[in-house]
């Protein structure tokens, strides 16, 4: 399967035309290689490689890579600079291509060259090994699982039992200047929580700070990555070690969720929260940004069609959700990171991404292209009445979730 065979299939000129200026831009722009042979990748307009961002970038390609090795070697080398950057620091969200010193050294934490920024965020943890083991099941690719993969994976468990026991971490962050959300309160340790069996994170995948420190849908992929790394040390590699850690792990962090992960609606019934913190807090929202509460499907962690998370979707897809936004252009999740009113497509695009429905996913792919204030880019986040006003004019993971949902919404699949 080629690109072209993907552009001969879609449903509307201008959608096919969005798509060769998406799909390609990430391969023409994000990719360099690094003195060892490894893929490094901007984020688009940061120079820096968010862990999370780098997944989500390359993530359609699994659908290339099925049969074209180029591309499977590609994303191997993507996911091998991804756990370097894991075993130079697991706190650490975002890293720069080489020992430069560039970023936000001024921050208060354990910074150092090769870290661009280290605001500790369970999904940049999660999201290489879900690309590692994804990339696994859909082409049979295995040199991914390789030295650094172990010691990462092991650094991983380490840190995440660790923030199961947040008041005992040594990890602490402030930034002084920027925006109040770019920082941790409590001298840099985050509010106050009691031990859950879930865990602790310090910022939110928008990079915000949590207002409390369980973030639901965090722990929720975490769960998922935990049971791929059961089958990956179980199958490809051999250590029973760490598959006992992190079967010990999914189980004390899926029940710490089913004990504390919930709230109310306006109704009165019970749905997921977004964050929460043992102590009787939560936040009824979503945010734009992947792990939410809306793409738990996507991720893995319950069916599109259970009766918990259906209550979940319809409650945030409503004005009950603050960041709920409707206008003359469209209607999503937007985000606390960017202006009000302002829909995020990653949010659209996982609205799609979560729904069986080809016709509410064709409606969503008709707002996608009639809204990117005429670059035929996505952008972060864009005015729901003048998709003229957008921020973030080159962002690379907003313009691979475009791809993947045409790409669904067209039948060609990734295997899970």
């Amino acid at each position: 399967m080629t690109g072209s065979a993907i552009l001969s299939q879609a449903v509307d000129p201008k959608m096919g035309t969005v798509f060769k200026k998406t799909f390609l831009n990430t391969l023409a722009t994000t990719i360099i290689d690094d003195e060892a042979g490894r893929a490094f990748m901007l984020t688009g307009d940061i120079p820096a490689m968010w862990q999370r961002d780098s997944t989500a970038q390359i993530r359609p390609y699994l659908i290339l890579a099925q049969t074209q090795p180029a591309m499977r070697d590609l994303i191997t080398r993507v996911i091998q600079r991804q756990f370097f950057n894991m075993t130079l620091d697991p706190y650490a969200n975002a890293f720069n291509a080489t020992a430069n010193g560039h970023g936000h050294q001024s921050d208060q934490t354990t910074m150092g060259p090769w870290i661009w920024e280290r605001k500790f965020e369970i999904d940049s943890l999660c999201y290489p090994v879900q690309l590692a083991y994804l990339l696994y099941r859909n082409t049979g690719e295995t040199a991914q699982f390789d030295a650094n993969f172990v010691t990462g994976v092991n650094a991983l468990l380490t840190t995440f039992e660790m923030e199961q026991h947040h008041d005992q971490s040594e990890y602490r962050f402030i930034r002084t200047e920027d925006r109040p959300e770019d920082s941790l309160v409590r001298d840099g340790q985050g509010t106050p929580v009691a031990e859950t069996g879930m865990i602790w994170s310090g910022f939110r995948p928008s990079d915000d700070a949590c207002e409390y420190g369980y973030l639901v849908p965090a722990n929720m992929f975490a769960v998922v990555i935990l049971d791929y790394l059961q089958t990956i040390f179980s199958t490809v590699l051999d250590d029973p070690t760490i598959v006992a850690r992190a079967k010990a792990l999914a189980t004390t962090v899926r029940a710490g969720i089913e004990a504390h992960g919930y709230t109310t609606n306006a109704n009165g019934d019970q749905v997921y929260a977004y964050e929460v913190d043992g102590l009787g807090h939560a936040n009824l929202m979503d945010d734009g940004n992947v792990p939410s509460l809306l793409s738990a499907p996507y991720l893995g962690y319950c069916a599109p069609d259970d009766p918990t998370y259906l209550r979940t979707r319809q409650t945030l897809l409503s004005p009950e959700n603050p960041y709920y936004y409707s206008g003359k252009l469209a209607a999503g999740q937007g985000s606390p990171h960017t202006p009000a009113n302002y829909v995020w497509p990653i949010a659209l695009a996982m609205e799609g991404l979560t729904t069986p429905d080809s016709a509410a996913q064709l409606a969503i792919l008709t707002t996608l292209v009639q809204t990117t204030g005429g670059t035929d880019l996505m952008h972060e986040g864009f005015d729901v009445n003048d998709d003229r006003r957008f921020t973030r004019e080159w962002f690379s993971w907003a313009n691979m979730m475009y791809c993947e949902l045409l790409l669904t919404y067209l039948g060609f699949e990734i295997a899970r």
